[in-house]
């Protein structure tokens, strides 16, 4: 008994794993339901290397991968939902879910044109900004707001955006222990929608995954802690990584 007692100890880290995975999407509130439209992975874990070859949607998807491709119009709400694990909490009364309050981060939206969002790869793609939510004047965070919501980040989709197919990126990244090398914590998943609409932009300042961020930039390597500890900033503005957020 003592052996099993001691067994079941050792599990409780990975248990308690504070992770969280995108897993649904929605337009004008409109949810089109669990792993839909949405290339989500195996494991709530977190990349932490901005190197990573699958930076851009991730990897190791729950299989089988969605086929769907969702509608979105010009100026259409779109929201990606995060929980703790596929399906939302872990077990019942998961403070955890959709994550740690702890983990304090920007919630970011990139997309990228493609031929089929059903097929195409994240990797080699010219990405743009369409998003960005990161610490507020009153020491709020995007991750905060995201858990007040539900787990939902919405976005509008820009006007000027060109209609076609897009693999749409969500990211949160998690701060809570960037004061270090290699610490924030990537979360990433990939909707795949198709833009209706007049638009004619496919992004002015696009980037690629990898590449887009260094370990080294002021948004990834930071501390976020005030001097009395609080995750409030350190005084200085936050500034999220990557371009610009494209502009009609």
């Amino acid at each position: 008994m003592k052996l099993f007692a001691v067994a079941a100890l050792g599990l409780l880290p990975a248990l308690a794993s504070a992770h969280c995975v995108a897993q649904r999407v929605r337009v004008n509130g409109a949810d089109k339901g669990q792993l839909v439209g949405i290339r989500t992975p195996n494991s709530n874990n977190p990349i932490q290397n901005v190197n990573d070859g699958n930076f851009a949607c991730n990897s190791g998807f729950k299989t089988p991968v969605s086929t769907t491709i969702i509608d979105v119009n010009a100026g259409d709400k779109v929201g990606v939902m995060w929980g703790h694990v596929i399906g939302g909490a872990q077990f019942a009364g998961d403070k955890d879910n959709p994550i740690a309050a702890s983990h304090k981060g920007p919630a970011i939206f990139y997309m990228a044109k493609v031929d089929n969002a059903a097929s195409a790869s994240g990797q080699g793609l010219k990405w743009f900004k369409v998003f960005e939510d990161g610490l507020d004047g009153s020491g709020k965070w995007g991750v905060d707001r995201m858990i007040s919501a539900g787990g939902w980040v919405d976005m509008t989709m820009p006007s000027c955006v060109a209609p076609g197919q897009y693999l749409l990126r969500a990211e949160i990244i998690a701060l809570h222990s960037a004061s270090k090398p290699s610490q924030a914590q990537f979360y990433i998943g990939c909707a795949q929608i198709n833009v209706k609409g007049s638009g004619t932009s496919t992004g002015s300042q696009t980037v690629s995954f990898p590449g887009a961020y260094s370990a080294n930039d002021p948004g990834i390597l930071v501390s976020i802690y005030n001097q009395q500890g609080q995750p409030t900033g350190n005084g200085q503005p936050y500034k999220i990584p990557g371009p610009a957020v494209l502009k009609c």
